[in-house]
């Protein structure tokens, strides 16, 4: 996966964790990497059902969604 480009999902309404450390083997998404790291993964939830361009660089003003930093 490039990390230069969203990771485009369809996710079910529930919680998740966003990779923030940049480290997880699951693209966008928490795997515990961080644990080697001071960063902590971002929780967010969705309420209903929805497809989501998920961050992928790491760099987004809007975590844990894309806001096309990585095209900068």
């Amino acid at each position: 996966m490039n990390k230069n480009h969203p990771l485009k999902v369809s996710l079910v309404g529930g919680t998740y964790d966003w990779c923030s450390c940049g480290l997880s083997k699951t693209p966008g998404f928490c795997d515990g990497s961080h644990r080697k790291t001071d960063q902590l993964p971002i929780e967010f939830s969705l309420i209903e059902d929805k497809d989501v361009a998920i961050c992928n660089c790491g760099r987004t003003s809007t975590p844990p969604y894309c806001d096309g930093t990585h095209l900068k």
